[in-house]
C-alpha cells in the first residue's frame, strides 16, 4: 500500500468537495430525503439521516434546507422519489470503481455513467463485478502530527475495530458502519477532530497509478463525480503527485 500517496489523495478529495459546493448541497439534500423516507426523521434513532445532517451541517447548509429535506422524506411535503442504485466498472490499469447513484429516471442514469467509463477509457460491468474488492465500513482520517498512542487508546476505548498508522503519518480508525457516529463523538470529546470522517466502501488492496494512467484515471472520476445523479465513486484506486 501506498501510505506515503494517502493524505495527498485525501486533500484532493477535500478540495474537490469544496470547489463543487453547490453540488455537495444537492447530494446531502438527497442523501436526507432518502435516509427520512427509509429510517424516519427522527435522527436520534436513525443513523443514516443523522450522518447525512451532520454532513450537511459540516457543509454550512441551512438549518431550514435540512427541515425541509426530512420533511420531504418522511411525506409531509411533496418532492421527487429517488431510487438508489450502485454500478461497478474498470477503470485505467482494470483499477475498480464503484458509483453510488440517486436518480428519479435510471435510463438516464446508466446511459450517463456508462458514457463517462467509455469516454475516458474504462468500461462499466456487471453487478458484484468489482464489489467484493471493497468493505463497507467507517473511516476517519486524522493528520500527520496527530499523537499516535492517544488515539489509538481512544479508538480502541470506543469499540473501533481497527486503528491504521500511514507512512505519511496520517492515522485512519477504522468501523463497523452503525458503530461510526457513536465512535466519531466519542472521538470528538477526547479531543480528536478527524479531516475526512465518513461511511464509506474502503478498498481491501490499493492500487497505485502515477504519470499519464494517474491523469487519465482522475479524469475519470472527475467525470463521474460531475454527474448529477452520483452520490459516491469509490475506487481501489491512489493516484501519486
Amino acid at each position: 500500500m501506498a501510505g506515503h500517496s494517502k493524505w495527498a489523495n485525501i486533500k484532493h478529495k477535500k478540495a474537490a468537495q469544496d470547489a463543487k459546493r453547490g453540488k455537495i448541497f444537492t447530494r446531502l439534500i438527497k442523501e436526507i430525503t432518502v435516509a427520512a423516507r427509509m429510517g424516519g426523521g427522527d435522527p436520534d434513532s436513525n443513523p443514516r439521516l443523522r450522518l447525512a445532517m451532520d454532513k450537511a451541517y459540516g457543509q454550512n447548509m441551512p438549518k431550514d434546507n435540512i427541515e425541509r429535506a426530512i420533511k420531504r422524506g418522511c411525506g409531509a411535503l411533496d418532492g421527487v422519489d429517488y431510487e438508489e442504485i450502485r454500478y461497478e466498472g474498470y477503470g485505467i490499469a482494470g483499477a475498480a470503481v464503484m458509483v453510488d447513484c440517486m436518480t428519479d429516471n435510471r435510463v438516464r442514469t446508466v446511459a450517463d455513467v456508462r458514457h463517462a467509463f467509455t469516454k475516458y477509457g474504462g468500461n462499466l460491468g456487471t453487478d458484484g463485478s468489482v464489489g467484493f474488492l471493497f468493505k463497507h465500513c467507517g473511516q476517519l482520517i486524522f493528520a500527520p502530527g496527530t499523537n499516535e498512542d492517544e488515539i489509538i487508546e481512544a479508538a480502541l476505548e470506543s469499540g473501533a475495530e481497527d486503528v491504521i498508522s500511514n507512512e505519511d503519518g496520517s492515522i485512519e480508525v477504522v468501523t463497523e458502519p452503525y458503530d461510526f457516529i457513536n465512535i466519531k463523538d466519542a472521538l470528538e470529546k477526547a479531543g480528536f477532530k478527524a479531516e475526512l470522517a465518513e461511511v464509506t466502501m474502503k478498498p481491501a488492496n490499493e492500487t497505485v497509478l502515477s504519470g499519464d494512467d494517474a491523469i487519465k484515471m482522475q479524469k475519470l472520476l472527475d467525470a463521474l463525480e460531475n454527474l448529477d445523479d452520483v452520490q459516491n465513486v469509490y475506487t481501489t484506486v491512489v493516484l501519486e503527485e
